[in-house]
């Protein structure tokens, strides 16, 4: 399948599959591909470890989305593994999907605490 953020062909894995559609759902709500980063590395307790996709506003990431193959459901330790990537990017949203479902969390750095929203929020700056 070809990625349009990456720009190239990949493997059309169960993953992959979720994960190109939630590009592909991304976009079509109003985010550009170009504020989308696909499997960016980030440093983790001395790891790297791979965030599915990072969406930036204004140039400084401002989501995390972390995509789970179909079969998997959307549990504690989903949002767990998106929490611990958030310790690096200090982002404001996290979108959780598994392809059937998604679930759209606001982070509140400061007070430490996650609040689920119904709806994906708007980029404040339009590309």
């Amino acid at each position: 399948m070809f990625d349009p953020v990456r720009r190239r062909w990949v493997a059309l894995t169960p993953e992959e599959w979720v994960r190109q559609y939630t590009i592909l759902r991304l976009h079509a709500a109003g985010y550009p591909l170009e504020v989308m980063q696909v499997e960016g590395a980030i440093a983790l307790n001395g790891m790297t470890r791979r965030c599915d996709i990072v969406v930036y506003d204004d140039g400084h990431p401002w989501m995390i989305v972390e995509c789970k193959k179909c079969e998997i459901p959307l549990t504690q330790k989903v949002c767990d593994q998106a929490c611990r990537y958030n310790t690096v990017l200090r982002v404001p949203y996290l979108l959780l999907t598994n392809g059937k479902q998604e679930v759209i969390v606001k982070v509140d750095l400061a007070e430490g605490r996650l609040k689920q929203l119904p709806e994906l929020p708007p980029l404040k700056k339009k590309c």
